[in-house]
């Protein structure tokens, strides 16, 4: 878009929120009728707000340990040259799902891996250190809660 942010107006608002409870299931058709407008115009709307990368993408939220993949650690790590080439190469990384780059501070970056064991574990954070990270401290994930921005349309629920 040219780096103008588009404005949103209250039916993209409703539509964002909506797909962020539950992109699958929500056809555009009931959305529509949440927000007040057509299946038709809500394509459209979609389709801009991809266009303008507002929406990146659809990805399903996985339980990895029903999946087989019993750990899920977050890495809190140090990058000296933090880029946006480093983040790719993470991704690149067996068993990395997420990388996080912050802004200031020394501790720059949070990367999320799954695991199946310890020793797959203990590779991954290997390739993190090969990526150029330092790993600062791990946890391991129990449970992470979710909830749509509620400043696109709490009153769509």
């Amino acid at each position: 878009m040219g780096g103008t942010e588009p404005e949103l107006d209250e039916v993209d608002r409703g539509i964002l929120h909506m797909l962020q409870k539950d992109a699958r299931d929500n056809t555009t058709r009931e959305i529509g009728e949440a927000v007040g407008v057509s299946a038709g115009t809500v394509r459209n709307r979609m389709e801009k707000l991809e266009d303008a990368g507002i929406i990146r993408g659809y990805v399903p939220d996985i339980n990895y340990e029903r999946a087989g993949y019993q750990l899920v650690i977050l890495f809190t790590c140090t990058a000296s040259d933090p880029s946006e080439s480093v983040a790719e190469d993470l991704l690149d990384e067996h068993g990395v799902v997420t990388v996080r780059k912050l802004l200031a501070g020394e501790e720059n970056y949070h990367v999320t891996v799954v695991g199946s064991d310890t020793d797959d574990v203990s590779q991954i954070a290997n390739s993190i250190r090969e990526c150029g990270l330092e790993i600062v401290r791990s946890e391991v994930l129990d449970e992470e809660y979710v909830q749509p921005f509620n400043h696109f349309g709490k009153e769509f629920s």
